[in-house]
């Protein structure tokens, strides 16, 4: 049984007079947070408050890479040449790698978003040119992503440090991928039963599939999305259910 794991969430998604998630509670809670860089959510000044807030609070930054998708907050498919996906995620880091050194932090590791996450589980080509990029820009950087991806393995290839995660707030196919976003069972919302799955995932390494089929997960961090309703509640609820089960919450970077 695992005696430690992370707890992450994806912070930092407001832009502009738009509001999102309660990130300043959400950073009192987990050990780590994945930094959206301006892709699919975030700005200059919210980049820079929230990993001002994240060193205050000793959370752990991660730079939340994704599609150049503002639009569609990063969760529509694109087809992106690797080149031009290898730029712009050296693109993303470089910038909040700047403003994390001057809130006093840095950034430690690497998370894909939305629909690039789900790309790079079985695309080869794009998590190459996503670890390419890791690589080029820092390889001591670790990378969070799906366990037994396409992005893992290439990962491995490139002597990137992978970290594997697992979802508390989403529901997970037999095949051991999210179900879609646009699907029943994508989102969960019972707080009592998705504390008690994140137990379940750091003591047992299984997870209950939408269709009622136990699937094997490995899991180094857990994530609970801000933006999904009653993040903070949640997020609360499996932080105290590790604890009381004995497993230490700590940032993996």
């Amino acid at each position: 049984m695992a005696r430690s794991v992370d707890l992450n969430s994806d912070l930092g998604e407001s832009f502009g007079a738009w509001t999102l998630g309660d990130d300043a509670a959400l950073l009192r809670i987990v050990s780590s947070a994945n930094v959206a860089c301006g892709f699919h959510a975030g700005d200059a000044s919210t980049m820079l408050a929230t990993c001002r807030e994240a060193a205050a609070n000793g959370v752990t930054v991660g730079a939340h890479v994704s599609y150049r998708d503002l639009a569609g907050f990063g969760r529509r498919a694109m087809d992106v040449p690797p080149g031009e996906l290898r730029d712009e995620v050296l693109y993303q880091l470089a910038a909040l790698t700047g403003l994390a050194r001057v809130a006093g932090t840095a950034v430690w590791y690497v998370k894909p978003h939305g629909a690039l996450y789900n790309r790079i589980v079985t695309d080869e080509t794009q998590a190459r040119a996503v670890v390419d990029a890791v690589a080029a820009f820092d390889p001591t950087l670790a990378l969070l992503g799906l366990a037994g991806s396409a992005v893992e393995r290439a990962a491995e290839e490139a002597g990137v440090r992978f970290v594997r995660e697992a979802f508390v707030d989403r529901g997970y196919r037999s095949d051991g991928t999210l179900v879609p976003r646009t699907e029943p069972g994508a989102l969960l919302s019972d707080v009592a039963g998705i504390a008690g799955r994140a137990v379940r995932m750091v003591t047992a390494g299984t997870v209950e599939a939408a269709d009622g089929t136990v699937i094997d997960v490995t899991v180094d961090s857990l994530c609970v999305h801000g933006d999904t309703p009653g993040a903070v509640a949640m997020a609360q609820a499996v932080r105290d259910a590790l604890t009381q089960a004995g497993i230490e919450v700590g940032p993996f970077a």
